[in-house]
């Protein structure tokens, strides 16, 4: 079978011609791929001087789960999306979670082709509020994710991304006209660690596009998994934090994620008196959300009214307990608070 028979093969939206050779646009690799070559991600290929997508489609996991997983902890709590994700990924993470998905290349001919509108079924079926796309990087699944948004915004579903952050502008852009509603951004930490451990991308672009985001009208949350060994340290953690205030406002929820060996980095989990550490560090330094996450049943996963400091949202793990939210305001002092219902 030709390759572009294949259904889950497309032409990729964000390309540019240079001569023999395409420009991949969707992520700030912005690889420049020689015939019948991929880029760095793996799914993207010059075929005959076009660039195609070799993962529209492509599913590699398809779960339900609770949008506090992800983790959005101030976007429609309590509800539930349906999750999926494709192949590979665009950066290095030695201690990825899911590296059996991130660190596997597409295979066309033994892709799990759902189209859109399947999609949309199973969702409708399930009884889901919303979409998410996560597990592996969801840009990936750029295409695809632009017209399954579409989809779900004509049924009233909503929209979401748990990323890396390393998508061009032009396609940030293109994922909020088509619907994306909410993006949870990983900050993996300083500009040594996307140097060294990250294949030498560049820390500034994650917090252009958190902010960018922002300003587009889509729900920003952040999150920092701290490493141990790696990004643990208290001073790089404040100024993180410090970043954090100048580029999102302290209205965005940062989250402090525990790290658990994985893949090719097998150090310690995260000490939780370092989350702690962290936690208080940013409620100090005038974050209104920090969480601790990954530490089922620590008072850092709850939400507390940033004025008069009661607890609004009581959660266990990725469950919702007990949500004493009025509308969007503390019923002990009626401060407003930052969060979509």
């Amino acid at each position: 079978m030709e390759i572009l028979n294949y259904p889950n093969v497309r032409k990729a939206i964000l390309q540019e011609k240079k001569g023999e050779k395409v420009r991949c646009l969707l992520c700030e690799r912005k690889c420049l791929i020689s015939e019948g070559k991929s880029g760095f991600c793996k799914t993207r290929k010059n075929i005959n001087g076009v660039l195609y997508t070799l993962v529209y489609g492509d599913i590699t996991a398809l779960e339900a789960r609770p949008i506090e997983i992800k983790p959005f902890f101030h976007f429609y709590p309590g509800s539930n999306a349906l999750t999926f994700s494709t192949w590979s990924c665009n950066l290095t993470c030695p201690w990825c979670q899911n590296w059996h998905l991130s660190k596997t290349s597409p295979k066309i001919e033994s892709a799990h082709f759902i189209p859109p509108e399947v999609m949309i079924k199973i969702a409708k079926d399930k009884k889901m509020d919303g979409l998410c796309i996560s597990f592996q990087e969801p840009t990936l699944l750029f295409e695809y994710a632009i017209d399954v948004f579409k989809l779900a915004k004509k049924e009233g579903i909503y929209n979401t991304f748990v990323s890396n952050g390393y998508m061009t502008l032009d396609a940030l852009k293109l994922l909020k006209e088509a619907g994306l509603d909410a993006i949870n951004i990983d900050i993996k930490g300083d500009e040594g660690v996307y140097k060294h451990y990250l294949g030498g991308t560049k820390e500034e672009i994650i917090w252009r596009n958190a902010k960018a985001a922002k300003e587009m009208g889509i729900h920003v949350e952040m999150i920092h998994l701290i490493v141990t060994g790696l990004n643990d340290d208290l001073i790089k953690i404040n100024r993180l934090i410090k970043k954090h205030l100048k580029y999102l406002g302290p209205e965005v929820p940062l989250h402090f994620t525990r790290y658990f060996p994985a893949y090719r980095y097998q150090l310690p989990p995260t000490s939780i008196e370092i989350l702690e550490a962290a936690y208080n560090l940013a409620k100090k330094e005038g974050i209104f959300y920090p969480y601790i996450g990954n530490v089922t049943g620590h008072k850092g996963e709850n939400t507390y009214c940033p004025n008069c400091g009661r607890l609004l949202i009581e959660r266990l793990g990725w469950r919702v307990i007990k949500n004493n939210l009025k509308n969007k305001n503390c019923p002990f002092c009626g401060h407003l608070i930052d969060i979509v219902i």
